[in-house]
């Protein structure tokens, strides 16, 4: 199935992304398992144990062609995101709001501020001036370390780089302001620890 931006860029999906990934850059730690296949696990088992209720959002689409191969299945072969997503996940703990994004960057030091959008960034503010918990999850995939960082470290980094900072943000923003997530069985990547440990 192809799916576009609405600005009419083909979407590629994380698969194709790995498929395109250059040998040296190819990780073995959770092999086969992004971040965002992790987070979704370990939000199941923060709802099955009560301790939080987060969600993966949906990105709604607007579905362009079908093809009808049978009378009984439906094939969509081309859609279009209907509007640029905010961030990945909501939900509440504790009676807080909790908004964050995350990504993973094969960079060794640093994650470009390009894998974020600007209606992020304005989204994330929004959060946190209203009272609630707006973080980022990064995975450096090189170490396979998994870091939580505050919202305002990232609205910093990209105010600064509009006006002619650095265009990323380095490691040890993430090690001097973050803190680095534990990684289990379960739950796999356990960022509530965190997230009790800076907010709470």
């Amino acid at each position: 199935m192809n799916v576009f931006y609405p600005n009419g860029q083909p979407y590629k999906g994380k698969s194709q992304a790995v498929q395109s990934a250059p040998a040296s850059d190819v990780v073995y730690g959770h092999r086969g398992m992004s971040l965002e296949e992790d987070l979704n696990v370990t939000n199941r088992y923060y709802i099955e144990t009560d301790q939080a209720v987060i969600y993966k959002k949906p990105t709604p689409i607007q579905i362009v062609h079908v093809d009808y191969p049978k009378r009984s299945a439906a094939k969509i072969t081309e859609a279009y995101f209907r509007k640029a997503s905010t961030t990945d996940y909501n939900g509440i703990c504790q009676g807080r709001y909790i908004d964050f994004e995350a990504k993973e960057t094969t960079h060794e030091n640093y994650i470009p501020l390009k894998n974020f959008h600007r209606h992020q960034v304005e989204h994330m503010k929004r959060i946190k001036r209203h009272g609630g918990i707006g973080f980022i999850i990064v995975k450096f995939t090189k170490s396979s370390e998994i870091f939580l960082l505050d919202a305002d470290y990232l609205a910093a980094a990209w105010d600064e780089s509009l006006n002619g900072g650095r265009k990323s943000i380095p490691k040890r923003i993430f090690q001097d302001h973050g803190s680095l997530i534990p990684q289990k069985y379960l739950p796999r990547v356990d960022y509530l620890q965190n997230v009790c440990e800076v907010y709470f």
